[in-house]
């Protein structure tokens, strides 16, 4: 893709975060944009924003874990637009817990969003994109997609899985000779609610599991957290070096060089078959070395 120009563009979980902010660069750049969200209320309001802003911009409530929610956002994208050129996979929770406390509803619920909401993504999307060839998808994985770090193993496995599957994409689209462009977006920390997913988690898949009063130790690392998150990349840095991904044909999209050593050691671990060096939690990581990504 040369340009936006005229263009439609999909992105899911678009009422908020990463997902908000890629449409209003996309737009500012003349795209037309379908928002998908699983929260209605936000989703009504971005939309209202970005019509204020002279966007084309329309939502559809979508839970992108399920087969028909997905089918029928493609159906109402083409009926609108006629033509997709953009796919954002980008919907995503947070979550975890250590290996031997987790329940199958916690992995039912996180590999539901982040790995099946990019499988139906594809599923439905790229047969049109090849189909016309003038597209691009992006899907969000993360740095947990690259290393694995302790208490979030549903969300490094889903993240693990994205990247995996968008390599394999780009080979194919390489291998056939397509125009067709794939990304994967593999943030570190970014201002986003994803600390906050919980809002989002089906009633059904809730964890029976009543977690214990917190102590004054988890109300300290809460607001550890959110210190940390306060400090983080913003969204719209992120949708910069997405739009600007998109047009130079750019495969990894790294928002910051925090955790680039973490990669580059399991990296090495694994080419000397040495055992996995211990990792620290996610969150803990250092934050203060951040920058653009090479090339970028």
């Amino acid at each position: 893709m040369e340009t936006f120009e005229g263009k439609a563009a999909v992105i899911t979980g678009g009422a908020s975060g990463m997902g908000r902010a890629m449409a209003e660069r996309f737009g500012a750049a003349g795209a037309r944009i379908m928002i998908a969200d699983v929260e209605g209320p936000a989703m009504d309001a971005a939309v209202a924003e970005l019509n204020q802003a002279g966007i084309d911009a329309v939502g559809v409530l979508t839970d992108v874990s399920s087969e028909r929610d997905m089918d029928e956002l493609a159906t109402a994208a083409l009926s609108r637009f006629g033509q997709v050129n953009v796919v954002c996979n980008n919907a995503g929770v947070g979550g975890g817990g250590l290996m031997d406390e987790l329940t199958t509803a916690d992995w039912e619920w996180i590999l539901g969003v982040n790995l099946w909401g990019v499988i139906h993504g594809i599923r439905v999307f790229l047969p049109h994109l090849l189909e016309h060839g003038d597209g691009h998808i992006i899907n969000t994985g993360s740095v947990a997609g690259h290393t694995s770090y302790p208490n979030i193993g549903p969300y490094n496995a889903s993240k693990h899985a994205v990247v995996t599957i968008s390599e394999t994409l780009y080979s194919e689209l390489q291998d056939r000779g397509s125009p067709v462009g794939v990304s994967v977006l593999c943030p570190g920390l970014v201002k986003t609610n994803i600390i906050n997913s919980e809002r989002n988690r089906p009633e059904t898949l809730r964890s029976p599991i009543i977690p214990p009063d917190p102590t004054a130790a988890d109300e300290e690392r809460i607001q550890m957290m959110l210190a940390i998150y306060e400090d983080a990349v913003k969204p719209p840095e992120v949708a910069e070096l997405v739009y600007r991904a998109v047009l130079n044909q750019q495969f990894y999209i790294w928002t910051d060089y925090v955790y680039a050593e973490a990669i580059m050691q399991r990296h090495e671990d694994i080419r000397l078959g040495r055992n996995p060096s211990r990792r620290h939690q996610l969150i803990e990581e250092d934050q203060t070395v951040k920058g653009p990504p090479q090339g970028a």
